[in-house]
């Protein structure tokens, strides 16, 4: 069995998150989303809330999980016995990031590979930083997060 594993912070899940994801789980035969425990991001939801969102929309993915992890992802992917690590790549300017954090997770690791997937154009220039700062400012999020992520965030930060 194909196992790969989609990290990140999931703070919150966007849809260019999910689209990843989509593409990810027709390639293998199972897909963990792991979401990080530990993030140098000031993460507006708990752990538990961004698992909980994730896991709330994966009800057409039968061949997808979901849980947290902490420590050094390639350590949980071999835990896992994950072949892979999928990574969105949205613009030029994640390359650089996304080139370095691969190489270096390969040679912690050379059994397990990085592959980089392209979300769909539209999604292309959302991030879950944007669009926590468009919700701030009143923005429609509709079109970027899953309904369910976009009523949390409302409610998160309403109690600001």
């Amino acid at each position: 069995m194909r196992l790969c594993i989609y990290p990140g912070t999931f703070d919150p899940l966007t849809n260019g998150h999910f689209d990843v994801l989509q593409r990810a789980a027709k390639l293998f035969d199972r897909v963990t989303v792991a979401v990080a425990i530990s993030t140098p991001k000031n993460a507006l939801f708990s752990i538990e809330q961004r698992v909980e969102l994730v896991r709330a929309n994966l009800g057409q993915l039968p061949n997808v999980d979901v849980v947290s992890f902490d420590g050094l992802l390639v350590e949980f992917a071999r835990k896992q016995q994950a072949q892979a690590i999928i990574r969105g790549l949205r613009a030029l300017s994640d390359f650089e990031f996304e080139f370095n954090m691969a190489l270096m997770n390969r040679h912690l690791d050379p059994q397990v590979e990085t592959i980089f997937v392209m979300p769909k154009e539209a999604y292309s220039y959302t991030s879950s930083s944007l669009v926590k700062q468009i919700a701030s400012l009143g923005g429609d999020i509709a079109h970027f997060v899953p309904a369910n992520v976009a009523v949390a965030l409302q409610q998160a930060l309403a109690k600001r």
